[in-house]
């Protein structure tokens, strides 16, 4: 992620295949230049999440085998390069974060996004840090908000809280004044604990809907026989949101309530909000590991052994 605009090629991991890990190229191919409502970035750093994987073996709807050749990564933070015409915003040499969508992706030297999707990153984080943060936060800041609907005073319950993901939705729900219940298991307990949180629920020796009643919200970021038991917490009127599966409509309409399966959709106006919680204090972010951009394959095989606590970075 080093390469000057000064040449014609950069490098970017992408896959010609939906498969394994030799599925994944690092190739040379032409820098892209920027539409007039666009921005070319040089990616100094890029978070590692579970749908690059997803979408490695083709289990990512959003990307069919007719978008292949395809690279990798979804978020980053950077410097502006160069600028659309439209994009009178940005100026060269700004730092940017951001989560580039359903376009070609970040693992690359450099990549082009809508000017929309920008935001100046926290300034109280170094750029390594800060590229950890985009699309986990998104996903956590609307699922919680714009589908969750969630509100000062009500109750939410939020699975694999230690995660990427998780670790920030916590944060968020207990700034929005919401009573915070977690999920969590082994050392990640004490880490969300340290988040701020009170009721942190080991689900490997209780179970969440013993200990977590008549929640206004449950977000689901398992899955599975988790996101199915986790009707049991929720009120009547109340809501289940998933990134994952879409929830029973059947167990939705019997309580009265919402189940809500969403996609995180690029903005940069709320990461901006979530710039300012992060330097005014209010929300930590946790990196995990950074790896190196030769080293890419590698942080892919740590996502996929699991359990990670927070966030994993690639850097330049």
């Amino acid at each position: 992620m080093t390469a000057s605009t000064s040449t014609s090629t950069m490098r970017a991991y992408r896959i010609h295949r939906f498969g394994g890990p030799d599925a994944v190229q690092l190739e040379s191919i032409p820098v892209p230049e920027p539409a007039p409502n666009e921005v070319l970035v040089q990616v100094l750093a890029g978070g590692v999440n579970p749908v690059d994987v997803k979408t490695r073996e083709g289990r990512y709807s959003a990307i069919r085998e007719d978008a292949l050749p395809f690279t990798l990564g979804r978020d980053l933070a950077g410097i502006v390069m160069r600028v659309g015409r439209d994009a009178v915003q940005w100026r060269a040499d700004q730092h940017v974060y951001a989560f580039v969508g359903q376009g070609q992706g970040a693992f690359a030297d450099f990549v082009v996004v809508d000017s929309a999707a920008l935001a100046e990153p926290p300034h109280s984080l170094d750029i390594v840090t800060a590229g950890a943060v985009p699309l986990a936060a998104l996903t956590a800041w609307q699922g919680l908000f714009d589908q969750g609907l969630l509100e000062k005073g009500e109750r939410v319950l939020v699975h694999a809280a230690a995660g990427g993901v998780g670790h920030l939705a916590v944060q968020f729900a207990r700034e929005k004044g919401a009573e915070v219940y977690a999920t969590a298991s082994d050392d990640g307990i004490d880490f969300v604990r340290s988040l701020g949180i009170d009721h942190v629920i080991d689900h490997k020796r209780q179970r969440f809907e013993d200990v977590a009643r008549d929640m206004d919200l449950v977000f689901d970021l398992v899955g599975g026989e988790t996101q199915l038991r986790s009707w049991q917490a929720v009120k009547r009127g109340g809501a289940l949101v998933s990134t994952l599966t879409e929830p029973s409509q059947t167990e939705a309409a019997a309580r009265g309530a919402r189940g809500v399966r969403y996609t995180a959709r690029p903005d940069g106006s709320q990461l901006a909000s979530i710039a300012a919680l992060i330097d005014e204090g209010r929300v930590k972010v946790r990196v995990a590991e950074q790896f190196a951009f030769d080293d890419l394959k590698q942080a892919f095989a740590r996502i996929e052994a699991g359990h990670v606590r927070g966030k994993l970075v690639v850097k330049a």
